[in-house]
């Protein structure tokens, strides 16, 4: 990713191993998580994929046996075997155990707020 669009991106990914599904009414994938961010998720593309992106998905993200995190997500993107999924709705808990998440990636508590911050702004846009 060049420098430029570094500077651009106002959600710093983190690279993150959990155990994830994806669902769509009836349908249910069991995905790999590459990389998520408070405003999105990246996965890899599952063989049987058959989604529809005129709907909404709910991503299913554990990040230990009791702690899970739900975020009703719209597909974005697709590209050399990646879907990239776009938040749009995440209830409390979940925004918290994630928020906690990037902070401790992030490591910077002024990048966690300024994140923060970009999250509102793009809410209100």
């Amino acid at each position: 990713m060049s420098d430029t669009t570094n500077e651009r991106r106002r959600f710093q990914r983190i690279a993150f191993d959990a155990a994830t599904e994806l669902l769509q009414g009836p349908h249910r994938w069991d995905v790999e998580l590459l990389d998520l961010s408070l405003k999105g998720l990246l996965i890899r593309r599952p063989a049987d994929w058959d989604g529809d992106p005129a709907h909404p998905f709910l991503a299913n993200i554990s990040l230990a046996s009791d702690i899970q995190v739900q975020i009703e997500v719209e597909l974005a993107r697709t590209h050399d075997g990646q879907l990239g999924f776009v938040c749009r709705h995440i209830d409390l808990d979940s925004i918290s155990h994630l928020r906690r998440l990037v902070e401790l990636n992030l490591g910077d508590e002024s990048l966690l707020e300024r994140e923060l911050a970009a999250l509102g702004e793009a809410d209100q846009a």
